[in-house]
Formats: structure tokens, sequence, C-alpha cells
């Protein structure tokens, strides 16, 4: 194994501990795309709803990026709600940009890194990185959303207080059946939350983790199951970061897609083909430029960050249709 390879897994599992997220990106950045207005974005803060007249994301593609879903019909300006780790962090801008040009929608965010399910909670206190005011259910509450987008990697370090030391490494059994749980009542506070006017949990499946890969397949298959109990939506978001034929396998690029191919700046290395989705010390998050200890959205166009948002734009999208 090369000892680049070693460093970044190194580098990577102390990012899992801390979950920063990106800094300012390096001034050669590639420029933005021609008609892609700023968007505001929630980070650590109490989360305001987003504008109705919302704007694109700074430097993203606007509704010509599309997934597919074509003009909402009137009942089809959904209120969505995103709650998640450093993963939801570093995302947020993204999605919230295509959730307004392609679906019109209203859109607050609400991440915190280094989180897991049970953070969201209400219950979980001064054992939690949320605070009571950003919970689930409290934010549920507030909002009303239509759609609750929950995407969490699934902590398995021991870094989040409420999951009271449980993690992947000594207690593989405890720290599924614990997690199996927190999604099972993090789901009932939101429909509790709601009361009669329930709204749709998207689970985000997550992509290929080259440690410890089983675990990735087994929170996936918590997430389908819990979906599938309540009758609520996935997103196979790690689909769209994973090599073609292999669903679980790491990779830190991929072939260039034809939207890549179109827009250069997502295609990272044109000559061959392929575009990068992990930096080299980074094998966990997608933004392009290194983390930092100051949790902030992604600030560079990133193609693994864009291939995400895409696939959980269109699951919502698929359900207005």
């Amino acid at each position: 194994m090369r000892k680049p390879w070693m460093v970044g897994v190194l580098a990577g599992l102390l990012l899992l501990g801390a979950c920063g997220d990106p800094s300012s990106g390096p001034e050669s950045a590639p420029p933005p795309v021609p008609s892609a207005p700023k968007a505001s974005s929630t980070t650590h803060q109490r989360p305001a709803a987003t504008p109705e007249a919302g704007t694109g994301t700074e430097g993203e593609p606007n509704a010509e990026a599309g997934t597919g879903a074509g003009t909402p019909s009137p009942r089809s300006r959904p209120t969505v709600l995103y709650l998640g780790d450093s993963l939801a962090m570093e995302n947020q801008k993204v999605l919230g940009g295509l959730l307004r040009d392609e679906l019109k929608a209203r859109y607050t965010s609400a991440p915190y890194s280094g989180t897991t399910l049970c953070d969201y909670l209400e219950g979980t206190g001064k054992d939690s990185l949320v605070p009571p005011k950003d919970k689930a259910a409290a934010l549920v509450r507030t909002l009303r959303p239509d759609f609750v987008v929950l995407q969490f990697w699934g902590n398995a370090w021991g870094y989040t207080p409420c999951m009271d030391g449980i993690t992947y490494d000594k207690a593989r059994d405890k720290y599924f059946a614990r997690y199996t749980a927190d999604a099972r009542r993090l789901t009932d506070q939101i429909a509790g939350a709601a009361g009669g006017d329930r709204p749709k949990v998207v689970w985000v499946l997550q992509g290929p983790d080259p440690m410890t890969p089983d675990r990735v397949r087994r929170v996936n298959a918590v997430y389908e199951q819990q979906a599938a109990a309540s009758g609520d939506l996935l997103a196979d978001a790690g689909k769209a970061v994973s090599p073609a034929s292999a669903r679980y396998t790491w990779s830190q690029y991929l072939p260039c897609t034809a939207y890549e191919r179109e827009h250069t700046a997502y295609c990272t290395q044109p000559g061959s083909g392929r575009t990068a989705l992990h930096i080299d010390d980074d094998y966990l998050h997608f933004c392009l430029v290194p983390t930092t200890t100051t949790p902030r959205p992604c600030p560079v166009r990133s193609p693994g960050i864009l291939r995400i948002t895409r696939a959980i734009t269109g699951a919502v999208a698929a359900q207005l249709d």
C-alpha cells in the first residue's frame, strides 16, 4: 500500500473525529458558471426559512442542470428541511440552489458537523451537539416542511456524546441496534411534531467507505428498513459517487458524466475523462478544498457534491410528479 494512501487515511480519521468543514478555496478555483446568483445558508445558527423568491447557488448550475423534474405543478412548491452531519454541512448551499431552481422550493438547512441521528432527537439535551431549538421535531413544528431530508454518514468513532461511547469498532451489534432504534425514534418524533400533516422523510444513502465498507452497507440497510416501515423515501446519493459496476467500492476518481464534460469546471481531468470526488488527504468529504475546524458550506465547485445533491433533488422531485 502506497505511503500517500496511508497518510490520506490517517488524515481522514482525524477529520472524522473533528468533522471540520471546508475553508475558503484557493484563488485558482474555477470561475462561476454564468447566471448563477448567490444564495444564503445556515451554519450552526437558528435556521430561517429561505425566502420564496429563492436564488441559485453561487458557482453552481441553475435549472438547466436539472434532474429531469421539469416545471413543477402549482401544488409542488415544497418546503424542504435538510438536516445532517459534515456531509450535509458541505452540501447545503448546493442543495438549496438546486431545490429552489428546479422545484421552486422553500428551503431551510440546519446541519451540524460531527453529529449523528441521536443529536437531532429531543431529550438528548446536554449530551447532544445540536441545541434544543434545532432538534428535528422543533424545526418541524416551526417550519411545517413537506420533506425532511436526513443525511448522516453514521458517526462511528465515539465523537458524538449522545452515542454514549458506542462505537462500530468496539461493539458492532450494539452500534447497529442503537442506530436502528435512533432512526425509528427520530422518524416518530418528526411525525409527532407534525401532527396530522406528516412530512415525508428522505433518507440519504451513503457512498463507499474504504476503511469499513460493510459498515456503510449496514447503515444504508437501516435507512432502507426504516423508510419501508414508515412509508418514507430513499435518495441513493451514494450510488452517484460509486463506480457504475461496484456500488460499495470507494474511488477517488470516476469517469466524467455528460454534464461534467459539458461543464468543464466539473470534469477535473478532462484529458483522461475523469473527475475528482475527493482531495488526496480526505476520503470522506466531497469538497475539493481541505476541511477546517470552522464548519461551513463548500466554497468551490465539487463534482461529488453536485452528484449527491442532484440525487436528493431527484428523489424529492419524483414525489411531486
